[in-house]
C-alpha cells in the first residue's frame, strides 16, 4: 500500500511560506528551499533585534539625559543618584522625553534633585 503524503496540506504549508517571501529578490521569493531558508533567517534577525531595540533605546535615553544634566552642571550618574535619594521615580524614557521636549520641566526636576 503506498504511503499517504497529504498533498493538500503540504502544498498549503509551502504556499503560506512563499507568501511570507513576497518582496524578496530573485529565487528567495520563488524557490521553496531558498525562500524557506531566508524566511527563517529573517525571523531569527527579527527575534534578536526585538531585544536589541530595547538596549538601543535605553542607550539613547541615557545619552539624552546625560546631555541635559550636563547643561545644568551635573553628570548623568550624579543626577540619577540624586533622583533615587530624593525618591523621584521617573524612568529614563520619561526623563529623556522631558529633556528633549520640555527643558523647563527637566530643569525643575534637576532643581528638586539638588535641593
Amino acid at each position: 500500500m503506498p504511503r499517504s503524503k497529504n498533498k493538500v496540506a503540504s502544498r498549503a504549508r509551502r504556499k503560506k511560506m512563499l507568501e511570507y517571501a513576497k518582496g524578496y529578490w530573485g529565487a528567495r521569493s520563488k524557490v521553496w528551499t531558498i525562500a524557506k531558508h531566508h524566511i527563517e533567517k529573517g525571523w531569527q534577525y527579527a527575534y534578536r533585534d526585538r531585544r536589541a531595540k530595547k538596549r538601543e533605546f535605553r542607550r539613547l535615553w541615557i545619552t539624552r539625559i546625560n546631555a541635559a544634566a550636563r547643561a545644568h552642571g551635573m553628570s548623568y550618574s550624579r543626577f540619577m543618584h540624586l533622583l533615587s535619594q530624593k525618591e523621584i521615580q521617573l524612568d529614563r524614557k520619561m526623563l529623556a522625553d522631558l529633556a528633549m521636549n520640555q527643558p523647563e520641566a527637566f530643569a525643575a526636576i534637576v532643581e528638586k534633585a539638588q535641593s
